[in-house]
């Protein structure tokens, strides 16, 4: 895995699968992603030419494919399960800016959002779905802790991997999209942007987002208002 472009950024470029993010055109360029059987299992290829944010640090731009891989390692170094990326690079060919980001499969995840919806018709208990929650204030009390801010913070980004152990129900849960992750200089900046964010774009109930609410501020070690 290498930040900058090698003789393998030549061969992902060039692998070829079907498309499970088509190109599309954002910030002045383009992005697609595909699925390319490596090895024996499922990897997932992003293709960005121009795609670039733009920061005090890099004010010219970056590709975001080398943000989010970067965003990826430093989440695999602190214990929050996301998608482990096999490799990402970047390279200049003309003047444009070409970002190639490579990510093993999450077997068995689908994103919150859809599954919860699904299991509404099937009369999610609420036991489960306290569960859901606090497994969901472990995980993100985990990422702030480490000062690494999601930046896109709602329910599609997170995915779940349901499960029965032992006559007993488990909601593994995992983070994706992370284009617009960074590191802050505090876990205070990491966490406010993030919550308020979940808040705003939230499936819950007041009940259920004060349930979670409590159960994170638990894991964080202090208050969140979120006026």
């Amino acid at each position: 895995m290498l930040q900058i472009a090698d003789e393998r950024f030549d061969q992902w470029w060039n692998t070829n699968g079907p498309w499970v993010e088509e190109p599309n055109v954002r910030r002045e360029g383009t992005s697609g992603v595909q699925r390319v059987s490596h090895e024996g299992s499922t990897v997932y290829v992003k293709r960005q030419t121009g795609h670039t944010f733009r920061s005090i640090r890099y004010p010219l731009g970056r590709p975001t494919a080398l943000r989010e891989g970067i965003a990826l390692s430093k989440l695999d170094q602190i214990g929050v399960l996301a998608p482990k990326p096999l490799y990402y690079g970047s390279r200049k060919i003309n003047g444009q800016w070409q970002g190639l980001l490579v990510t093993r499969e999450l077997v068995g995840f689908r994103d919150l959002e859809t599954w919860l919806a699904d299991q509404a018709q099937m009369d999610l208990s609420q036991e489960d779905h306290q569960v859901i929650l606090t497994n969901l204030a472990v995980l993100l009390a985990k990422l702030h802790r480490g000062r690494q801010q999601h930046g896109c913070m709602r329910a599609k980004h997170v995915f779940i991997n349901p499960s029965v152990i032992d006559g007993v129900p488990r909601f593994d849960l995992a983070l994706l999209d992370l284009e617009k992750s960074r590191t802050r200089i505090s876990v205070k900046r990491a966490a406010r942007h993030d919550v308020r964010q979940l808040r705003r774009h939230s499936l819950w109930s007041n009940a259920q987002w004060d349930y979670f609410l409590e159960r994170y501020e638990k894991e964080i070690g202090r208050s969140f208002p979120l006026g």
